[in-house]
């Protein structure tokens, strides 16, 4: 009576698939020379995609387009030229400085050669060199203008000092003039397309145009070349991703003499990692086929499916073992280990690919790019490790060898590493492992608090601190009173000709005090800065008249001479008015600071006459993608363990069974975020995925201990002896990927893009940490969950897994 009810309880994990097996199994190895041929066309056809696909990013597809911040950005995108996305072009002199013939000649040639670079902003360029770049002084004759750099320039003596007069009338001393006059900035914003081919902006190319036509062509022992900007951040990334392809080598070099050692058997070695290729190789053929790119941010992708694919193979390889163990040939070792597998292999494969799929809810582009990749490189390994793998497998079968070192352990009726860890199914046992999990999970919820959202360094933290990168940050922001980090507040005003209005500037002068008096904050500039300094100006320079003054008729021709000097106090319309704000740095405490003073005075001020509006510039734009990533992280999580959640409750009817599956992935994702938090690793765009993504991965080994669990207890046996051939059989596959996996990702740690190196340890941390929880904890919790499962131990005889009759332990 007992076992026909364990039975009918087992049977519930075949309702999912309505006893689809038994056809499937005929139409695919009924069928399986067709099956191989189709599968090889398809591996060409699909190899030839894959080579063709690019490694791109793109600056929108960075950014959150639908949070208010990034939709006035891009609303004014085109009349705030120059405050989105830009790269800074710094060129030093390391004798005397730049006030020498050789070195305006050399910036000259620079600045010509940037200006033909294609997808720069050619018309917002701006260097000592452009005409847009202008003085302006009071003379006894009245007001007095000009080119920094006149057309009267012929590099003579008097000519220099002429340069020289006018950038200390400029006011560019800080901003495109270094603060020691040794070095000056080519300031280069730049276009969403290139405007030969009207494709989106290649920033690998445009990085490699500034290295070969800017650095490697002009840099020289007296001249040194310092560039910034996101275009380089992602240049750099992708010269660096190629290493990638090393690093995957390497895993793949290691997993193969670790599964051979487990194994002892060659050719389903090799079959396994081969069907684990395939499915990388099909991946990306895929989304060639469909247009998408392959940005450095999801270059961890094509090793995620790969390793999925080596954890389900494993499984499959086992199976096909006992089978032929307990006497099966090859074709019916096959059949009988894709019966066992297939549906927890579904249920596993589809828990992954919609548990990926809740990265959509993330409305940042190269994150759901992402999902859409991570989803259908899981779809892919439902054929090629599920279907292929077995059908291969059943022409190659076992090796004799890996069949006898199989009958060997299984002769062995006290294992000892999986007696212990069957004991965990004990309540004496158990009871500590439960009592530990909680500690856990509270010590990482206390861990997790100084999770900090954004980045937490200067720079680029994408790459190592003594980057090339990152130097010429350091450079850039230690000569410069103006950072590379900006961020813009736009004030919006009702009617045209309104900008130069008293209380408009005055209050945009109040929010500039405000913002200067922040921690972080280096200066910051407006139209009222231009306004006083020309009111000054007009009266001989004298600093009381440093000041807004209330005659409207005199702000509005003092605007008009300040546009005059810089065109990007306000816009064509005079609708329109920057506050631009230069930061120390762009970290998530800074960008918070800033954005907190703007909204608190934006509720004060904003009227029917003007608006403040957030926020442009690269750090304005940071900002905002924050704040979306920041509530996206549990929304995310939310998301994904509902979903596995689910699809686990409609396999095995029963919460507490989900809960045993899931608690212990969930203790390993709040153990993630406690260790992102003591390594100084944020969550952004680039780290936010790897939770979720590990919670697919970790989904995968529960599932499979489970359903080998149930199917044991099914058969009368006590939940400590089902779990002990569990171990034995499902127990031992997921402990050997789970080490393995572990290792082969681990030689990330040595890569020089210090993102790898960080999702190197994060996610080795995550492989060993979900084997431990389906191996140790899984047990523990179904002991107390499900103590109906528990049984009692008494000595009885039954069928062991490798054949023979074994005592009970």
């Amino acid at each position: 009576m007992t076992q026909a009810l364990n039975r009918k309880k087992h049977d519930r994990l075949h309702d999912a698939v309505s006893g689809s097996e038994a056809f499937i199994e005929k139409l695919l190895f009924g069928n399986r020379a067709m099956l191989v041929f189709i599968f090889a066309t398809l591996t060409v056809f699909l190899s030839y995609q894959a080579s063709q696909i690019r490694l791109d990013a793109s600056f929108e597809k960075m950014i959150p387009t639908s949070h208010p911040y990034i939709s006035n950005y891009l609303e004014y995108k085109d009349e705030m030229t120059g405050m989105g996305n830009a790269v800074r072009i710094a060129v030093e002199t390391t004798e005397g400085d730049i006030y020498t013939r050789e070195f305006m000649a050399t910036l000259q040639k620079i600045h010509d050669e940037t200006f033909y670079i294609p997808g720069v902003d050619r018309s917002a360029l701006l260097s000592l060199w452009s005409p847009a770049v202008r003085w302006l002084e009071v003379t006894e004759e009245g007001f007095a203008a000009g080119p920094v750099v006149s057309d009267t320039y012929d590099g003579t003596p008097a000519s220099l000092e002429e340069v020289r007069a006018n950038v200390a009338k400029s006011g560019t001393i800080g901003s495109l003039v270094a603060n020691n006059f040794r070095s000056t900035v080519v300031y280069v914003p730049l276009l969403e397309t290139d405007p030969q081919t009207g494709e989106p902006l290649d920033y690998h190319t445009l990085s490699q145009n500034f290295e070969t036509l800017i650095r490697d062509k002009y840099e020289s022992d007296n001249i040194k070349i310092h560039i910034t900007g996101f275009a380089k951040v992602v240049g750099d990334l992708i010269d660096g991703a190629t290493l990638v392809i090393t690093f995957f080598a390497i895993a793949l070099a290691i997993t193969f003499v670790l599964l051979f050692a487990y194994s002892r058997c060659l050719r389903s070695t090799v079959i396994s990692l081969l069907c684990s290729v395939i499915a990388v190789v099909w991946q990306l053929g895929l989304l060639r086929l469909l247009g998408y790119p392959l940005d450095p941010y999801s270059m961890l992708v094509p090793f995620l499916v790969f390793a999925i694919g080596v954890s389900h193979g494993v499984q499959v390889i086992n199976a096909i073992a006992h089978q032929a163990m307990q006497g099966s040939n090859s074709e019916l070792a096959a059949r009988r280990a894709f019966n066992s597998l297939y549906v927890p292999g579904i249920i596993a494969l589809v828990s992954d690919g919609v548990g990926f799929a809740t990265l959509m809810v993330i409305e940042i582009a190269v994150i759901q790019d992402l999902a859409i990749a991570a989803s259908m490189g899981v779809a892919v390994i439902i054929l090629t490790n599920l279907v292929l793998l077995p059908v291969l497998m059943s022409y190659a079968g076992v090796s004799r060898r890996a069949l006898s070192k199989l009958e060997h352990e299984e002769e062995r009726s006290k294992h000892p590493l999986w007696t212990r860890l069957s004991q965990f199914t004990e309540r004496r046992y158990a009871l500590p492992l439960v009592l530990l999990l909680i500690g856990l999970a509270t010590g990482g919820l206390i861990g997790s608090n100084n999770l900090k959202i954004g980045d937490l360094d200067a720079g680029a933290p994408e790459l190592r601190p003594d980057s090339r990168y990152n130097r010429d940050n350091t450079f850039i922001n230690q000569n410069y009173s103006t950072s590379t980090d900006i961020f813009v507040v736009m004030v919006k005003s009702e009617g045209s000709e309104s900008c130069a209005k008293y209380r408009l500037q005055d209050v945009a002068d109040q929010l500039q005090w405000r913002l200067q008096h922040l921690p972080g904050v280096q200066s910051s500039r407006s139209l009222a800065d231009a306004t006083k300094a020309i009111i000054a100006g007009t009266n001989e320079g004298n600093l009381r008249w440093m000041a807004l003054n209330r005659n409207q008729q005199l702000l509005d021709q003092v605007s008009f001479r300040a546009r005059f000097k810089d065109a990007s106090t306000f816009n064509a319309s005079c609708d329109l008015v920057p506050i631009v704000v230069y930061l120390n740095d762009h970290k998530a405490e800074t960008l918070d600071s800033v954005v907190k003073v703007v909204e608190r005075f934006k509720v004060e001020f904003d009227n029917d006459e003007f608006t403040f509006l957030l926020a442009a510039g690269n750090a304005g734009i940071e900002a905002a993608t924050n704040i979306v990533i920041e509530k996206a992280q549990y929304k995310m999580l939310i998301w994904v363990y509902a979903v596995v959640g689910l699809l686990c409750l409609i396999t095995f009817r029963s919460i507490r069974t989900v809960a045993c599956i899931l608690l212990p992935l969930a203790v390993t994702s709040i153990l993630c975020q406690a260790l992102m938090a003591q390594l100084g690793i944020g969550v952004k765009v680039a780290t936010l995925p790897v939770i979720a993504l590990g919670v697919g991965i970790g989904v995968d080994y529960g599932i499979y201990i489970y359903s080998k669990l149930e199917s044991y207890l099914a058969s009368g046996r006590s939940l400590k002896e089902a779990y002990f051939f569990t171990l034995k059989t499902t127990g031992k596959a997921v402990a050997f990927t789970g080490i393995t996996l572990g290792i082969g990702v681990a030689t990330w740690v040595f890569s020089p893009i210090k993102f790898q190196a960080d999702m190197g340890i994060l996610l080795t941390f995550m492989f060993v940490w979900n084997m431990i929880g389906a191996l140790v904890f899984l047990p523990a919790l179904t002991c107390f969950l499900l103590p109906s499962k528990r049984g009692k131990t008494v000595p009885q005889s039954f069928d062991h897994p490798g054949g023979g009759t074994t005592k009970a332990v």
